[in-house]
């Protein structure tokens, strides 16, 4: 009975530790949301905002690595409510532009493309839960694809997912080509020639570069979000819509990106504005070749990992970067088996909330999908 006793003190005593007590309270949050995911998913429109307000916050914390990620690290010297204004204002007036022009849409039209056209009327649990998965898996620092965890769940043919698999992975080695190819010609010199204290005019042209990146990049992945709402928002639900992302930006500026802005940091020259200027620059570009090639969604994610994949790589070869080729390529592999498990679990979860869904069929749409490719091309 003492050793019980013993045994239950040492236990109370190991989670009073500071860092058990973080665990413990984030825990006892995502049951939290299980548990009103559960409860309001019989009800349509409670379902739609609840998974809305969720997805809103875990998609843009998640994906920020990708777009305000390189912008909070070399910007670690202004005021967290600066870089707050910039962003919001940008995110404003593009949802806004797209809101107007195409009649209440506020994803550019990418939710217009077959397969995710139609508003969700009813939904399943596993719907509203996904973005609390993605919630956990950008607390363990996961750089995973929102667009196939959040979008793919609400996809009503296999077609539609084949689509989504083809364009982001051909995004993935697209830009890990074009990022090896130009690091690996100008890296030696911008690191010859990119030293000491960088002149405003870089800080001008980064925070002008950065703000196009996020807009473009908001143009492919506001769908993510706007997947639970209608297709057409009333003015209030713009409101809404706009207003609860724009408190979500100030979070997320004030707490300096979170735990996932470490996979930023720990690449080479990402705080110097000059490189990331590039950096940004070379992204911003690919994502509007994607944004004019078709309407199809796609994983912006995918897209920066093999941008920052090809860049690291190059650096290394050329010995101007921070790790050797080894733990590079340990980083890059890394980076991808995140990116791989976020899509096994995307698919797991569509496959689950709809039964015309074939899994099977999957790898078949995806060669369908380059078939088309390769004819389009020659």
């Amino acid at each position: 009975m003492s050793s019980g006793i013993k045994s239950f003190k040492i236990k109370r005593n190991f989670l009073t530790i500071p860092f058990f007590k973080k665990k413990k309270r984030f825990l006892t949050f995502i049951m939290s949301l299980f548990t009103i995911a559960l409860l309001v998913h019989p009800y349509p429109v409670l379902a739609a905002w609840f998974g809305f307000f969720i997805a809103g916050y875990s998609a843009i914390a998640n994906d920020s690595i990708q777009t305000i990620g390189t912008f909070i690290s070399s910007n670690q010297n202004k005021k967290w409510w600066v870089l707050w204004l910039f962003i919001s204002t940008i995110f404003f007036l593009t949802v806004f532009y797209s809101w107007i022009v195409f009649d209440g849409d506020v994803s550019h039209q990418r939710l217009m493309n077959k397969g995710f056209e139609t508003s969700p009327t009813d939904f399943h649990f596993l719907q509203i839960a996904a973005p609390i998965f993605l919630l956990i898996l950008t607390r363990a620092k996961m750089p995973v694809s929102t667009t196939f965890l959040l979008l793919s769940s609400f996809a009503t043919t296999g077609t539609a997912i084949g689509k989504v698999l083809f364009k982001s992975v051909g995004g993935y080695f697209l830009s890990f080509f074009i990022a090896f190819v130009i690091y690996l010609l100008i890296s030696k010199y911008t690191k010859k020639w990119f030293t000491g204290t960088p002149a405003k005019g870089w800080t001008i042209a980064q925070w002008m570069v950065s703000g196009m990146l996020w807009s473009i990049w908001l143009q492919q992945d506001a769908a993510n979000i706007a997947v639970f709402l209608p297709r057409s928002l009333s003015g209030i639900e713009f409101t809404l819509f706009s207003g609860f992302i724009i408190l979500g930006l100030g979070v997320l500026l004030y707490m300096k990106g979170g735990k996932i802005q470490k996979i930023v940091t720990e690449k080479s020259e990402v705080t110097d504005p000059r490189f990331v200027t590039i950096i940004d620059g070379i992204y911003a570009i690919i994502l509007f070749y994607f944004k004019l090639y078709n309407k199809v969604p796609m994983s912006t994610t995918w897209v920066f990992l093999g941008l920052l994949a090809g860049r690291e790589l190059a650096m290394s070869i050329t010995r101007t970067g921070k790790k050797s080729k080894t733990k590079t390529s340990i980083m890059i592999l890394r980076d991808a088996s995140f990116a791989l498990f976020g899509l096994i679990v995307s698919i797991a979860i569509a496959t689950s909330v709809n039964p015309n869904i074939d899994i099977k069929k999957i790898p078949n749409q995806f060669i369908g999908q380059y078939h088309k490719f390769i004819d389009r091309v020659f």
